[in-house]
């Protein structure tokens, strides 16, 4: 029986600054029975561009992304919900007045699926896990307000055998990255990341967990310059070292 093919749209952070989550989703993937293949040709999906203002360059680089994952067939999995929104739902913002570019981007934000979410639907294919650990998740922006999902993750988590998820207060407020709010506005984006760790550090998680490697990155950062122990991980990452 011939395994089913997915595409991996890696996204510019884990390809660039952690290669190793990417590693991880197509070994958690694979464990799944899928045979994932990777777009040589795909770049950024353009969201920065887009949310700076820049639309003219983010629809090029739209078109671009469009026109490599036309050419492949299956799923496409994407392990983020910020770049997921974006290919989901603001490329066909972007091709508004454009029908036919319209209709492509409909087409391929039909075979999208965030990576916890497309887990979430293939549940029975998940091997068994199992890990000693308390874990804080924090549900990212876009993944939770621009794709609705907010229970699957928490369900992969609760799957682990052995895995505590942490209580933490507030959960669904914002860590302050926010992309280029961070950098536009550093002390707002500051303060709401200290408010977002002193809920994670009084949880009582020994680990910190999201769907979103820009908002890992931003508060690992913050618990670095705290000196906390707490391990940030892609939610891959600890799937994948829960089913060795």
């Amino acid at each position: 029986m011939t395994a089913e093919t997915v595409q991996l749209f890696h996204t510019c952070l884990l390809n660039e600054l952690e290669p190793e989550a990417g590693f991880a989703v197509v070994r958690v993937l694979e464990r799944c029975g899928l045979r994932v293949e990777v777009p040589l040709q795909q770049t950024c999906c353009g969201q920065p561009a887009y949310n700076a203002g820049f639309h003219d360059e983010a629809r090029a680089v739209a078109r671009h992304t469009l026109g490599v994952l036309a050419a492949t067939e299956g799923p496409i999995v994407i392990p983020s919900g910020s770049c997921g929104d974006m290919v989901i739902h603001q490329y066909e913002a972007l091709f508004e007045d454009e029908p036919e570019w319209r209709a492509k981007a409909h087409a391929v934000s039909a075979r999208c699926r965030e990576f916890s979410q497309f887990l979430g639907e293939r549940t029975a294919s998940l091997p068994p896990a199992a890990l000693e650990a308390t874990v804080a998740y924090h549900p990212s922006c876009h993944l939770l307000r621009g794709l609705g999902v907010r229970k699957e993750p928490l369900a992969l988590l609760a799957a682990v055998s052995g895995v505590t998820v942490a209580e933490v207060q507030d959960r669904e407020e914002c860590c302050g990255f926010g992309g280029l709010f961070s950098i536009k506005q550093p002390e707002i984006s500051g303060s709401m990341l200290e408010r977002k760790l002193d809920a994670v550090v009084a949880s009582g998680a020994s680990r910190l967990v999201s769907c979103d490697l820009g908002c890992l990155l931003h508060l690992a950062g913050g618990l670095h310059r705290r000196g906390s122990t707490i391990q940030v991980q892609h939610l891959a990452e600890l799937l994948d070292e829960a089913q060795r």
